[in-house]
């Protein structure tokens, strides 16, 4: 049952992601979260690293959208400038928003890469509908909302399940 939360890969932060290597394995889309994945959750813009990270996802071919479950102001103003397309309030892990993502991109699941920091939400989310989801950790925890503390007690119920059965080791993200 807690194999639902398993991300496919865990890195540090976006930057770690082997783009060159998934590109050659078949994929073609990313799916990002935002609030700690990209930047902090009080972080309004892009840093100049992520822009460049931005431009090197743009080089390799692949496409991306940013899947966000908070509010329209909040996404809008961090992904327009950057000319990235977006989901805001997409009550994830629910499917529809990963769906919708799928469709501005055209690409199916087989072909996308999900990256986000939380269990419940990204990496749920995307092992639900089949995709490759990729566990970062977060970039700013002290600026997480209510909604996200309180995920993150259950992500720490889940990884202690998942280390008890042997498939969440601690040093893979280190």
């Amino acid at each position: 049952m807690f194999e639902r939360f398993l991300p496919k890969l865990r890195v540090n932060s976006v930057f770690d992601i082997d783009l060159e290597s998934l590109y050659a394995q078949g994929y073609r889309g990313i799916i990002t979260d935002l609030d700690n994945t990209l930047v902090g959750a009080k972080a309004p813009l892009a840093t100049p690293e992520l822009v460049e990270w931005f431009e090197k996802v743009k080089k390799f071919g692949f496409k991306l959208v940013i899947v966000s479950n908070n509010n329209l102001d909040r996404v809008s103003k961090f992904a327009t400038p950057l000319n990235i397309e977006f989901v805001h309030a997409a009550r994830k892990p629910l499917g529809s928003a990963f769906h919708r993502a799928l469709s501005i991109m055209g690409l199916a699941p087989k072909n996308t890469i999900v990256v986000g920091d939380q269990l419940m939400t990204d990496v749920y989310g995307g092992n639900r509908l089949g995709l490759f989801t990729v566990l970062v950790l977060p970039i700013a925890v002290a600026d997480e909302g209510f909604g996200t503390r309180f995920n993150r007690r259950l992500e720490r119920i889940v990884k202690r399940r998942l280390h008890k059965s042997g498939l969440w080791l601690e040093e893979e993200n280190k």
